[in-house]
């Protein structure tokens, strides 16, 4: 994720709606990936103050102009109420109570970086309006325990998060840093975040939309293994005796050697991990030994072009820029005292799979 600029100069954020320099109202331009300030046009249009967007008018998206949870825009001749990204909601919790409301501003935040991502990589988004059986949704329920802490019912979550047919529920408890960490506890987890779920869960979507019955079928079984494995057998498995004992030498973590299905939403979730944090590194500046990180692979988006890693065979320049930057990261954390960023060894078999997800993306985005 990179940071954008206000027409007053002033650095701004990918969630900010208004520029603390100069007090502008800010909005989120989907189709240029770009954040703008906006001057109001009329009572309900609204005029983007870039370059990028002349003589273009938008309207706020409805979870922008009436929840305050969103920060992005609509093209005026979108007939659509609701912004790309939350377009893809079809149930959201229930905002009688004023806890919901909190949790629900941050889950919207993790699920808007996700889109960001997507859009900024070229893939497919196909929301339900377009495929009613497998187009892309979500759900964020509670667990129906009235009157509870999340910390506390985090020791067994009624509603799980998970994937089927492109809906993508989210535990809204995850939302909740204290509910998440008693989970991660629980389940031994290295790493677990919000925006983690969303990209994990995504990459079942993508499964579905970019290997099941294609040509990238045979190629991804014989690395990730054979799907048709008995999928709530290997999960039972997982959970009752652990991962494999040498987990370390094939999968980017211990969940991914649960399943193909898993391993392939662990590795996907891990490729998105590196190229957003990549893309930001590259947009702060950051070098290593004297060189400047290289922007990661994206689509061409308007007048931006393709960047260095869109080659297949430069993987290897991705992949060692990463291991660098998360070197670094892991040593800040610590000087810090706080948890390695990023708690993960890439052993060879790993980065082939991480390499497979690359060619994959690429290809889909040709």
């Amino acid at each position: 994720m990179r940071n954008f600029h206000c027409v007053c100069g002033n650095t701004i954020y990918f969630e900010s709606s208004i520029c603390l320099a100069c007090g502008r109202i800010l909005g989120f331009l989907p189709q240029q990936l770009l954040l703008a300030a906006i001057e109001q046009h009329d009572d309900a249009r609204w005029r983007a103050l870039s370059p990028a967007s002349p003589g273009r008018l938008w309207r706020q998206c409805r979870n922008y102009q009436v929840e305050n949870v969103c920060n992005w825009m609509v093209s005026e001749d979108d007939p659509d109420p609701f912004c790309p990204a939350c377009r893809l909601n079809q149930l959201i919790p229930n905002l009688s109570d004023p806890r919901n409301r909190v949790l629900w501003a941050r889950i919207e935040q993790a699920k808007r970086r996700l889109i960001y991502t997507l859009f900024y990589l070229g893939l497919p988004v196909v929301g339900r309006n377009r495929d009613y059986q497998q187009g892309l949704a979500f759900e964020f329920l509670q667990d129906p325990v009235a009157e509870t802490e999340f910390a506390d019912v985090a020791a067994g979550h009624s509603v799980s998060t998970g994937h089927r047919s492109g809906l993508i529920t989210i535990n809204i408890a995850e939302a909740d840093p204290s509910a998440r960490e008693v989970m991660r506890e629980k389940m031994g987890e290295q790493y677990r975040t919000l925006l983690g779920h969303f990209r994990h869960e995504i990459a079942h979507y993508y499964w579905d939309q970019l290997i099941r019955g294609t040509e990238w079928q045979a190629p991804f079984r014989e690395l990730f293994g054979d799907e048709h494995a008995n999928y709530e057998q290997a999960l039972s498995r997982y959970y009752s005796e652990g991962p494999q004992s040498d987990w370390q030498k094939s999968f980017v973590s211990a969940y991914a050697s649960a399943h193909p299905w898993e391993d392939w939403a662990e590795t996907w979730a891990h490729y998105l991990h590196m190229v957003d944090t990549l893309e930001t590194a590259h947009d702060h500046g950051f070098a290593i030994g004297g060189r400047t990180l290289r922007p990661p692979v994206m689509a061409a988006v308007e007048q931006r072009a393709v960047t260095p890693y869109a080659a297949p065979a430069k993987f290897e320049d991705l992949i060692n820029d990463w291991a660098q930057l998360t070197l670094a990261l892991n040593s800040l954390n610590r000087s810090m005292g706080l948890p390695d960023a990023y708690p993960f060894a890439l052993m060879e078999n790993a980065a082939k799979k991480l390499q497979f997800v690359h060619r994959r993306v690429l290809a889909a985005t040709s």
